[in-house]
Parts: C-alpha cells; sequence; structure tokens
C-alpha cells in the first residue's frame, strides 16, 4: 500500500511524474473522475479501464450515509462492491457536510451536522472520518478540514486553520491501516495562513498533499495565486492534489504551478447535460444548429464515440431524454479529460508546457459556447 512518486522530468513549475500504490502506477499529471456513490455516473467500470482511468474518487459522506460503510466494509470493500480493479481515493466528507447538511456547527470534536437524506444527526469527527474510509477499503484517505468560503473574516480562516492542522494531526493517530493518507492545505485567500497551513501540514510527514477550499466561487486568479503560492512550500517528492477543480483552463493553469491530481464532477455532469467538450471549446449539443449534423463531437477526437455517432444523434437521444445520451456523452467527456492530461504529460516532457498551454487555450477559449 505505501505511496512512491517519481518525477519523470519538469518545465519550470510544471511536473510529469509517476505516483506508484500497490503496484499501479498513476502518470501525472491525471484527472480522477468522481465516483460519488461507488459509480462514476452512466459509466461501467470497465469503461472507465478502457478510457484509460485506474484511479477514482469515492465520497465518504455519501457512503457513510447510504449505503453504510460497515455494510461495504462487510461486503469486502468499496472495490469488490462496485468491482473495481483500479486505485480509490476518498475524500473525508468535511466538504460535503458544510455543502450539503441541512445544518452543522463546527467544533473541536468534529462537525456535527443532520444528514441531507433524512435529517438524521451525525457526528463527524476526524477518528470517524478515518475510520469509515478505512471501512470502505480506500487507497488513498484524506484528513477531516474545514472547507470555508471565499471570502471569509481572515480571524474565521485563522482559527479554521489551526483546527484544520490538529485534526490532521488526530487522523493521523487514527489511522490502523496501511492505506495513504493525505493532509490538506487550507487559508482561503490569505497568503500568510496558506504558508502557515502548508508548512505546519508538511512537517507532520503524510504520504501526500492536498489545496482545498477552491472551486468555491472565487475568482480565477485567486485559484491561480492560491496553486503558485502553495506548491513551492510543498515537499518534491509527494504528490499534490488540487480538490474539486476541473475546468481545461484550471487544471492547465493549476499544471503549471506544479499540481499533479485533480477531481471534479465536471465532465460527468456537464454531459448528463448536453455539454460536451472539445479542442474547440464546450459545446451545447442541445442546440437546434446541430439537428441534421452528421460530423463527429470532436473530428480530432479517438474515442469511440466520435468514431461512431453524429452530433445529430446525440443531440436526439439527449432531446429524447434517452439513457445512452448521458452514457455516450460521459465517455467522450472522460476521454477529452484523459487525452488532455496525456498531452499536458508530453508537453512537460518535451519542455514545451509553456507553448502547449498557449495553443490549447487560445483555440479552446475561442470556440467554447458554454
Amino acid at each position: 500500500m505505501a505511496l512512491t512518486f517519481h518525477l519523470d522530468g519538469t518545465h519550470k513549475a510544471a511536473r510529469a511524474g509517476r505516483m506508484v500504490v500497490r503496484g499501479i502506477t498513476v502518470p501525472t499529471p491525471m484527472f480522477m473522475p468522481v465516483g460519488t456513490n461507488g459509480t462514476v455516473k452512466a459509466l461501467l467500470p470497465e469503461e472507465l479501464e478502457e478510457l484509460g482511468y485506474n484511479l477514482i474518487l469515492g465520497n465518504t459522506y455519501h457512503l457513510h450515509l447510504r449505503p453504510g460503510d460497515q455494510l461495504v466494509h462487510k461486503l469486502g470493500g468499496l472495490h469488490r462492491f462496485m468491482n473495481w480493479k483500479g486505485l480509490i481515493l476518498t475524500d473525508s466528507g468535511g466538504f460535503q457536510v458544510f455543502s450539503l447538511a441541512k445544518l452543522n456547527k463546527i467544533t473541536e470534536e468534529g462537525a456535527k451536522f443532520q444528514s441531507h437524506l433524512d435529517g438524521s444527526s451525525h457526528l463527524l469527527t476526524p477518528e470517524l472520518a478515518i475510520g469509515i474510509q478505512e471501512n470502505l477499503g480506500s487507497d488513498i484517505m484524506m484528513v477531516l478540514d474545514e472547507c470555508l468560503p471565499i471570502p471569509s473574516p481572515r480571524e474565521q480562516v485563522a482559527a479554521s486553520v489551526d483546527l484544520t492542522t490538529r485534526w490532521a494531526e488526530r487522523c493521523l493517530k487514527a489511522r490502523t491501516s496501511k492505506a495513504n493518507l493525505f493532509a490538506i492545505v487550507q487559508g482561503a485567500d490569505y497568503s500568510e495562513l496558506r504558508e502557515r497551513s502548508a508548512k505546519d501540514l508538511s512537517s507532520l510527514g503524510f504520504d501526500g498533499y492536498a489545496i482545498g477550499g477552491l472551486s468555491v466561487g472565487e475568482s480565477k486568479d485567486i485559484l491561480s495565486e492560491v496553486c503558485h503560492l502553495t506548491t513551492p512550500l510543498l515537499p518534491e517528492d509527494k504528490p499534490r492534489y488540487l480538490m474539486g477543480v476541473g475546468e481545461p483552463e484550471d487544471l492547465l493553469e493549476a499544471i503549471g504551478a506544479g499540481i499533479d491530481l485533480f477531481d471534479c464532477v465536471l465532465p460527468t455532469r456537464n454531459a448528463r447535460n448536453g455539454g460536451l467538450f472539445t479542442r474547440d471549446g464546450q459545446i451545447s449539443i442541445k442546440q437546434a444548429k446541430y439537428k441534421e449534423d452528421g460530423g463527429p463531437i470532436d473530428a480530432e477526437c479517438g474515442c469511440s464515440v466520435c468514431a461512431h455517432y453524429s452530433r445529430a444523434y446525440l443531440r436526439h437521444l439527449y432531446l429524447s431524454n434517452e439513457i445512452l445520451a448521458s452514457r455516450l456523452n460521459s465517455y467522450h467527456n472522460l476521454f477529452f479529460f484523459r487525452d488532455l492530461m496525456a498531452l499536458c504529460r508530453e508537453a512537460i516532457l518535451q519542455g514545451r508546457y509553456d507553448s502547449f498551454k498557449f495553443d490549447f487555450l487560445e483555440r479552446y477559449l475561442a470556440g467554447s459556447e458554454v
């Protein structure tokens, strides 16, 4: 289970590496599809493997509430439960407590909340967050942290950063399995608090480090500033994970700052709403102009959807509320994201990441409809 991380090459701050867990190699930079409820929506695990993914994200909060982490453990763990042979990273559930719970209250002990499903009361402590993730059989666990909106008062953020560090220490002490554990750097948009969080957590010796508290409505300038500030403060020999960020322009900016791992619901959520990613920007397949379009989503895409199905057909499926629309759209979008990461990695190794980023975004942003 021990995680190793090797750097294969860099271009300025951008990194191309290999993260190895359980003998499974994850080339970085890498995007993780989100399997909130033990499934990446609309796709089979076998299709994710076909797309080239071997690392996905599961959600501690949702799986704890339904079907229950103890049931998953009884049935052999999340890998067996969902028939997934690759790696699973589980988030701590903290973000969902703050964003989904009907009521929540943060204390030193943990996060008290009411379930968004039935209103039942729960207390998510650092110890319980680790216990749930160990029941799920996670390969990479996340510490429990407090995620505040941006902007928030400095005094509140400072107290939250210190609480997150204390919770991280408790998570380390609570770990009983050989699963890897990542810390989460917080601090909102205060540079000195981000620095404090990064330095305090780095001193504790985690297996990897995440940057949290972004993709919560802040400007792209703030996202960029936080990434460029934080990554140099993190250990070079450990993977760096930017949580919840998925817009292609944000991914490319973060990779340029030295981020290795990403996750976001964007490719599959947008797919279910008719949003498709192409090299010429994101298109909305529901638009009338695609009614008689016999071409593929993206003529340069190598996925099986683009090889076999037209924009006109995909528009028909979407407007007819056919389940196949979600399946085909999701497959294409996740192929796009996997392909984008491979192109970024190649550009880094060839020492041309800056020019690749400029050329890609110039074309992508000029043509985006969404």
